[in-house]
């Protein structure tokens, strides 16, 4: 059985990044886009790791074109976009998928820990039911990422706590990470 820790990512300079060097620590993985209407959640993700990190948060920001190729650029462009339009000191990774056959690893082993629960209530919710229901009739059913934006939890012991959705509302995630720090 694997766990967090024996993964790797990687870091937009090509080297590898191992999740073993957040041992101790508490991680919020995220897969991003530059052109989403969830990108505004950058400033969010900014504020709880400027409020969390000095506690013991580290954010791991994966940026992703899977989803309606929302994440243009190479990865320079996606790390300069998110340090001058959100003024973000967590790092961006190298630029991957999340689903299908060239997954991270990283991101297959989240999936199997916390699988797809719903995107919620509210506009936002009902506009990614629709979308998705187009895209992939079967979405509510599997664990696959839906969209830029899904978030997973980590624990100090490397368990994954959560799973939030682009829909979740950015102060139920500052809160669980208030629970962990």
């Amino acid at each position: 059985m694997s766990s967090f820790y024996d993964y790797s990512v990687t870091k937009r300079d090509g080297s590898q990044l191992p999740m073993s060097s957040f041992r101790g620590k508490v991680v919020l993985v995220v897969n991003t886009a530059t052109g989403c209407g969830f990108t505004p959640q950058y400033k969010d993700l900014e504020s709880i790791y400027e409020e969390f990190h000095d506690k013991g948060l580290e954010i791991l920001d994966i940026p992703c074109n899977q989803f309606a190729g929302q994440t243009p650029g190479t990865d320079e462009e996606v790390h300069e976009f998110c340090t001058l339009k959100y003024s973000t000191k967590f790092d961006q990774m190298k630029k991957s998928d999340v689903n299908g056959e060239n997954a991270l690893d990283l991101y297959k082993y989240l999936k199997s820990q916390k699988t797809f629960e719903g995107f919620g209530k509210g506009p936002k919710a009902m506009l990614m039911n629709t979308m998705l229901k187009k895209i992939d009739p079967d979405y509510k059913n599997n664990a696959e990422i839906k969209w830029n934006f899904t978030k997973f939890l980590i624990d100090r012991n490397g368990s994954v706590v959560a799973r939030f959705e682009p829909t979740a509302d950015m102060e139920a995630v500052r809160a669980a990470v208030a629970e962990q720090i």
